[in-house]
């Protein structure tokens, strides 16, 4: 994983920080130096291992949302690098052309072919550009319908990996009609005769979210969020005031916790101590873990059956939320 975003610090982690990079110095030192410093370089690795989970195990909302931004946390090319072999990326809507921010593609998953769709915001500022923040066009949701058709027909399920902090807003995405092409992906996940597993492995942002997140399973990564709006917006409708972002991420329930409570999510990933972007193979391996099972279950249902279960599960949702 290629990124000039792993110096980014999070301000309630600026003490952690700084026990690592003495951990660093001193091991630095050691390499150089004729001396035995194994038990100072013990003792700070101790006190860093005890700062973490100290803190780790006590964050609120905000700090959550802050890690699920962070952007040094492994994204959707991470994954399917890590997870899925053979993978062969498919481009283009039929309609209008390609869009970078949605990554869609078939390879396989543990022996099984996959259909894969998700988001990818970039690294660095390059890749940030060329996938747009991982914010997509109609042209993006209109080639993961294409994908999603593809698995229906064939019977290949399909993984999808949510990173986004909306579909994108602008002029061009509204003229060419955003709102419709969000819509009809959720619709067309309901029609798909074939599983559907999503998973939120960063921001699940508003319709650019659910729009591939209508799944048979949904899960969520231990740190990441999802909403219908951003706090930041949430606080400048309702507040009119930037100063209300930390109020409104806990009025939203946006975490990965508070939704599998209201049962909105299915699982919860847990990722390593610090966070996913401290140690992406044991996520990855955990994801995997989760995936794998989920899908050996799913395949043993129909299509008729598969479309059944989504549609129960969603609607079941909209009337515990109403409670």
């Amino acid at each position: 994983m290629n990124t000039d975003s792993t110096q980014v610090v999070l301000d309630f982690e600026k003490g952690i920080v700084e026990l690592e990079e003495k951990i660093q110095h001193l091991q630095e030192l050691a390499k150089d130096e004729d001396v035995d410093i194994s038990n100072e370089i013990e003792r700070l690795q101790q006190k860093l291992n005890n700062s973490l989970k100290r803190t780790y195990q006590n964050l609120n909302s905000w700090q959550k949302t802050q890690i699920a931004r962070h952007p040094a946390r492994p994204h959707c090319l991470d994954y399917i690098k890590a997870l899925i072999s053979d993978f062969v990326l498919l481009c283009g809507d039929r309609c209008f052309g390609d869009d970078e921010a949605m990554i869609a593609g078939i390879g396989t998953f543990e022996g099984i072919s996959v259909v894969v769709i998700g988001q990818e915001k970039g690294h660095d500022l390059e890749t940030r550009m060329k996938h747009n923040f991982g914010m997509a066009k109609p042209e993006g949701y209109r080639k993961a319908q294409r994908l999603m058709d593809m698995a229906s027909r064939f019977n290949i399920p399909v993984l999808s990996f949510i990173d986004t902090a909306g579909a994108y807003p602008g002029v061009d995405a509204e003229a060419r009609g955003q709102a419709q092409a969000i819509a009809s992906s959720i619709e067309k996940c309901f029609e798909v005769k074939a599983p559907i597993i999503a998973t939120v492995i960063g921001e699940g942002g508003s319709g650019g979210a659910i729009a591939i997140a209508t799944a048979n399973i949904v899960m969520m990564l231990e740190h990441s969020v999802y909403s219908v709006i951003s706090p930041e917006g949430c606080a400048s409708i309702l507040w009119r005031s930037a100063d209300k972002t930390k109020e409104a991420t806990e009025a939203l329930k946006l975490t990965a916790q508070d939704l599998k409570s209201l049962g909105v999510v299915d699982e919860i990933i847990p990722e390593p101590l610090g966070g996913a972007h401290r140690n992406p193979q044991t996520v990855f391996e955990n994801l995997r873990k989760a995936l794998h099972q989920h899908l050996e279950q799913l395949l043993r249902l129909s299509g008729e059956e598969l479309k059944k279960q989504r549609t129960a599960k969603f609607l079941a949702m909209t009337r515990n939320l109403e409670k």
